[in-house]
């Protein structure tokens, strides 16, 4: 079952960023786009590399008016050792979500129940909540900010431009399709 137009359900979940912890709700998703980054753990190998790679991205997202969470099974304060410890860690600006309950982590299918943990989900969505993407990544595959980018601004396009659609490796600037009767068999 596709999550692709499901509106987001109602949670309360608390974050650490800029030296302090605070809380997030589903309010806080709405309003402007929303990557939600869910990894396997903090202190961790490839995770560093992943949230240091965003963190690097960090102000293009910003720019098209969106909003990066990172999201795992520790805690707040964990989050915050790990983000004081690391180097890579210690770029990010955005929130980082801590889902020990695995409310976030169930609700979007992603859970891994025996290793308690999370799989590399990304999932974007619009400024109402509604899932536009997104992509669940085995524990040990890592993914690239530039390509969530890309996919963000793909699906803003869309949703800005109903009548076209991306090609394969689009970017903003670069041409779209217009689908219809005249396209089929020409590309």
């Amino acid at each position: 079952m596709t999550m692709i137009g499901q509106e987001i359900d109602d949670f309360k979940v608390n974050a650490y960023q800029d030296l302090s912890i605070r809380e997030v709700t589903k309010k806080d998703l709405l309003g402007h786009w929303s990557v939600l980054f869910f990894y396997p753990a903090d202190f961790s190998f490839v995770c560093p590399t992943e949230l240091g790679d965003l963190a690097d991205h960090y102000q293009e997202f910003k720019d098209i008016n969106a909003e990066i969470y990172s999201v795992s099974e520790d805690t707040e304060f964990v989050h915050q050792a790990w983000h004081l410890e690391s180097p890579e860690v210690g770029k990010t600006e955005y929130p980082m979500i801590a889902d020990p309950a695995g409310v976030l982590a169930r609700y979007f299918g992603v859970l891994d129940e025996e290793a308690g943990q999370a799989y590399r989900g990304v999932f974007i969505l619009d400024p109402e909540g509604k899932i536009q993407s997104y992509t669940i990544n085995n524990m040990g595959i890592g993914r690239n900010a530039e390509e969530i980018l890309r996919t963000l601004q793909a699906a803003q396009f869309v949703a800005e431009h109903g009548d076209q659609v991306c090609p394969a490796n689009w970017k903003p600037g670069e041409k779209t399709l217009t689908p219809g009767v005249e396209l089929v068999g020409k590309i």
